[in-house]
């Protein structure tokens, strides 16, 4: 399965337990990488429009850990946790990525930001142990969340 949306480009890889997703950035990857780090900034633009992300523990370094929820009318709605096992400034991000009501289906994501002379390329390598929890990583409508995350994301860049 490959989705093409909004300059974001989500696709299984084919016969692999791995999902790809790259979008590009009208900003410096030291602003991106930012982004992507401060738990203040993302905490604004993670998740789809209409999910609000609260951030429990945000330690964005080699050896650090993350923990937050996301919010819908009020309600908890999903949560989610990881480990940073590299942060190299800015160029490579690799973390865990759990969801705790799929506790078997953790992620290692590997983040790459490449500079394109005044842009951004990212691109996530996420692995997961089958092709059964990458196909239902894809059914589960984290398209939605990625692309409307990375609208929220182009705006906090401008």
């Amino acid at each position: 399965m490959t989705t093409q949306t909004r300059d974001t480009l989500i696709e299984a890889v084919p016969d692999l337990p791995s999902v790809r997703i790259v979008r590009e950035f009208d900003a410096t990857p030291d602003r991106v990488f930012r982004a992507w780090t401060d738990p203040e900034l993302v905490a604004r633009w993670m998740g789809p429009k209409n999910i609000e992300m609260r951030i429990d523990t945000w330690d964005a370094r080699t050896g650090g850990n993350y923990h937050y929820t996301a919010w819908q009318g009020g309600e908890q709605v999903a949560e989610f946790y990881g480990s940073f096992h590299e942060v190299r400034t800015p160029k490579r991000l690799v973390q865990t990525f759990g969801y705790t009501a799929e506790p078997d289906a953790v992620s290692l994501d590997i983040c790459t930001f490449d500079d394109l002379g005044g842009r951004t390329r990212v691109s996530i390598l996420s692995l997961v142990d089958t092709l059964q929890t990458r196909d239902a990583m894809l059914a589960s409508g984290m398209e939605t969340g990625v692309v409307e995350g990375y609208v929220k994301l182009d705006a906090l860049l401008a």
